[in-house]
C-alpha cells in the first residue's frame, strides 16, 4: 500500500526541526506552587519491561475513516451496489450530466460479475449534430466522490499512523463489525479478492455504503507496513439487536477459522492459495484474535465464545484470545489469554483513572485497553484538557504494564464532512436514499484523533499527545515518584529507551500536570550506571493558551509539542511545569550505558 515502515526520522530530532524555542505559556489566574519532589529509581534492578506491543492504533470503519478516507476509493458508489440488489435502484451520488431528453439510465442485473451483479445502464437520445445535438457539454454521468476527489492514495494519513509507531493495529471496528444487523455485519470472505468482484455491504451502524476496498487483505497489509501486530475482531454471531444461539454458531465458528488460515495458511490450503494468488505468498503474522465487542452480557456470548476459543486453539495454539468478558468472568471453564477494556468517561474521570489497574491481581489475564477517549463537553472536538486527561490515563497502563498488555485510542479518524449528516433509511434490508424533509441524524463520535477532509488533515492534540508515549513499548520502566503537598494534579512515569536511529539510549521522564498551578521540579535520578550528557538532551511541552483549545485545518498547530534543548541535564536538576501541560525530558545517556530487557 505504499505505507512507510517506519518513522524515518526519529522524534527528537523531527521536534527539534519543527521547534527549538521554549515557550513558557501560562493561564489566566495560574499560580507558581511549591517546589515538587521528583525521584528515579533508574537501577537495572528495579526495573521491569513494557510489553513490546504495549501501544498501537484501532481502526474503526466510522465517520468514512476507510471509505472516502484512508483507503482512497476515489469513487462512492463504484460498483452501483448501494442501491439493493433489486433494479431499477438508485445510483446515488451518481449524477448525469446533460438532461432525461438527452440521456437516460437504469440499473439492471447484467453485470459480468457474480458477486457484483448490478450494473448501469446509460442510453444517449442526442446526435452528435443536427436538429437532435447533444448540450454543448456533453452527455454522460459523473461522481462527486467522497466530498470531493482525495489526489490518489491518502499517503498524508497513512503516514500520521506510521510517525506514532504503532506496535499493533485492531480491526475492522467494533460496532461496525457486529452491524445492526447480522445481514449487514462485516463478513471477511466478501471483502477478499478482486475488488470488482467485492459485494461491499451498508454500513447500518453508521449509516454510509462501503465498496470493502478495504477489506480483510488490505487490514492485514496495512498493519504489515506499519510493522504492527495485527488484532482482529470477528462476529460471533451477534449483532447490535440480534444474536443467534450457540447451538447454531458452527457456521460463524468455521468462518473465523477460514479467516486465519487466509491470513497464515500455506498455498496448499484452501483459503491460504486465495491469499496467495492476491500476491502475498507469505503469512501474515495473525496471533491475535478478539471474539466479539462488548458482547459479554448478552445471552448467548459465554456459550458462544467457548466454542471459538477451543476451535481456534485446537488448529492455532499460539494465537491469543481476547474476551469481551472482564477479569472477573475470567475462569477455566471460561478460558481467555486477554480481556478487553474500554473507558469512555470525562476529562476529571480519565485522570483519575491513571490508577484504574493498581489493585488488579498481578496473575491471570492481562488487559487489552483497546478504546479508550475522554467524552462529553470538555471533549469538544479534540481539546487539550482531553489530551492531558488521556495522557495521565495512560501513563497509569505504563505503570501498571504488568498487568496491561496493550492500549490504543478510538476513534482514530473523522472526516470533516461526516461529523453529523443525514442518514440514510433501510426498509427491508434494502437501502433507500431518504428524500424527506426530515432526517435522522447519526450521532458522531467526538472527539477524533485525526482530521481530513479530501485534501487536508491536522491531528487532534490526543494525536500529538501519543508521541510521547511511541517509544513506549518494549523499554525499560523505572520506578518513580512525584511529591506535592495538597496538589494531586501531578502524575509522571520514567522509561529507558533506545533510538533505533541512532544507537543512542534516553532516560525519558514524563509528567503531566492536570492542574492550575505552575510547578517548580526538582528531579532527582539514582542508580544509573553511567552519566547523563551535559548537551543532546530534549524538553517537549504539550499545552496551550486555553483550557479547550483546538487544532482546525486553519490553525492546525495550535496544540502541538514544542521541543527545545535541555542546557542542565544531569542526575540532579530543576525545571518547571506549566499548568495545564504534559512535559517530557529525554535525558541521552552516556554511550556506555546499556539496554537491560528481556525478550518481549
Amino acid at each position: 500500500m505504499g505505507v512507510p515502515r517506519a518513522c524515518s526520522v526519529c522524534w527528537l530530532s523531527h521536534a527539534l526541526v519543527l521547534v527549538c524555542t521554549v515557550c513558557p505559556i501560562l493561564y489566566a489566574g495560574s499560580v507558581t506552587a511549591q517546589t515538587a519532589q521528583l525521584s528515579v529509581d533508574a537501577s537495572p534492578q528495579s526495573a521491569q519491561t513494557i510489553p513490546g506491543n504495549m501501544f498501537g492504533i484501532f481502526f474503526e470503519e466510522l465517520n468514512h475513516a476507510g471509505a472516502g478516507g484512508l483507503w482512497a476509493e476515489l469513487v462512492s458508489n463504484r460498483g452501483f451496489e448501494a442501491g439493493g440488489p433489486n433494479t431499477p435502484s438508485n445510483i446515488d451520488p451518481w449524477l448525469i450530466i446533460g438532461d432525461e431528453s438527452s440521456i437516460t439510465v437504469a440499473t439492471d442485473r447484467s453485470s459480468c460479475f457474480a458477486g457484483n451483479p448490478v450494473a448501469l445502464r446509460m442510453e444517449v437520445l442526442c446526435d452528435a449534430t443536427g436538429t437532435n445535438a447533444c448540450p454543448s457539454g456533453g452527455v454522460g454521468i459523473y461522481n462527486p466522490g467522497y466530498w470531493g476527489m482525495g489526489h490518489g492514495f491518502r499517503k498524508d494519513l497513512a503516514s500520521l499512523l506510521a510517525d506514532l509507531k504503532p506496535r499493533f493495529l485492531k480491526f475492522p471496528g467494533g460496532n461496525y463489525v457486529m452491524g445492526n444487523y447480522l445481514s449487514n455485519a462485516f463478513r471477511w470472505s466478501e471483502t477478499v479478492g478482486p475488488w470488482e468482484e467485492r459485494p461491499g455491504h451498508f454500513n447500518d451502524v453508521w449509516g454510509y455504503w462501503t465498496d470493502d476496498g478495504l477489506g480483510f487483505f488490505e487490514f492485514l497489509q496495512l498493519a504489515e507496513d506499519l510493522g504492527a501486530c495485527p488484532v482482529w475482531v470477528v462476529n460471533d454471531g451477534g449483532s447490535i439487536y440480534e444474536e443467534i444461539p450457540s447451538a447454531t454458531v458452527a457456521s460463524f465458528v468455521k468462518d473465523v477459522v477460514d479467516g486465519i488460515e487466509f491470513a497464515r495458511g500455506d498455498n496448499q490450503t484452501a483459503w491460504g492459495s486465495v491469499r496467495v494468488a492476491m500476491g502475498h505468498p507469505e503469512p501474515f503474522p495473525l496471533y491475535y484474535v478478539a471474539i466479539g465487542n462488548q458482547e459479554c452480557s448478552k445471552r448467548y456470548y459465554k456459550e458462544k465464545y467457548v466454542k471459538f476459543y477451543s476451535a481456534i486453539k485446537a488448529s492455532y495454539p499460539d494465537i491469543k484470545i481476547i474476551s469481551s468478558c472482564d477479569i472477573s468472568a475470567i475462569s477455566p471453564s471460561n478460558p481467555a489469554d486477554l480481556y478487553d477494556v474500554h473507558v469512555y468517561t470525562s476529562s476529571g474521570d480519565m485522570f483519575s483513572k491513571s490508577r484504574m489497574f493498581d489493585s488488579t491481581a498481578r496473575n491471570g489475564p492481562k488487559a487489552i485497553v483497546s478504546e479508550y477517549a475522554v467524552t462529553g463537553n470538555d471533549a469538544g472536538r479534540g481539546t487539550l484538557l482531553a489530551a492531558l486527561a488521556e495522557a495521565a490515563f495512560l501513563i497509569g497502563l505504563e505503570r501498571n504494564s504488568d498487568v496491561v498488555e496493550m492500549a490504543s485510542c478510538a476513534p482514530l479518524f473523522v472526516n470533516d464532512n461526516d461529523r453529523s449528516v443525514p442518514s440514510s433509511l433501510v426498509v427491508d434490508g434494502m437501502l433507500i436514499i431518504s428524500s424527506l424533509k426530515v432526517h435522522f441524524l447519526i450521532n458522531r463520535w467526538n472527539p477524533d484523533a485525526i482530521v481530513f477532509n479530501s485534501w487536508q488533515y491536522y491531528g487532534c492534540p490526543n494525536y500529538w499527545m501519543l508521541h510521547f508515549f511511541k517509544d513506549s513499548s518494549g523499554a525499560m520502566l523505572h520506578p518513580s515518584t512525584i511529591q506535592l503537598s495538597n496538589y494531586d494534579q501531578l502524575v509522571t512515569s520514567a522509561i529507558t529507551w533506545k533510538n533505533p536511529q541512532n544507537g543512542n539510549t534516553y532516560l525519558k521522564i514524563k509528567v503531566v500536570n492536570f492542574g492550575n498551578k505552575a510547578v517548580s521540579l526538582s528531579i532527582y535520578v539514582t542508580g544509573l550506571e553511567t552519566g547523563i550528557q551535559t548537551f543532546g538532551s530534549i524538553k517537549t511541552v504539550l499545552t496551550s493558551g486555553w483550557l479547550r483549545d483546538e487544532n482546525s485545518f486553519q490553525q492546525p498547530d495550535k496544540v502541538v509539542p514544542v521541543a527545545s534543548p535541555i542546557t542542565n541535564a544531569r542526575e540532579q536538576m530543576s525545571a518547571v511545569l506549566d499548568s495545564y501541560s504534559l512535559t517530557s525530558f529525554d535525558l541521552l545517556l552516556d554511550s556506555s550505558q546499556t539496554m537491560h530487557s528481556v525478550a518481549v
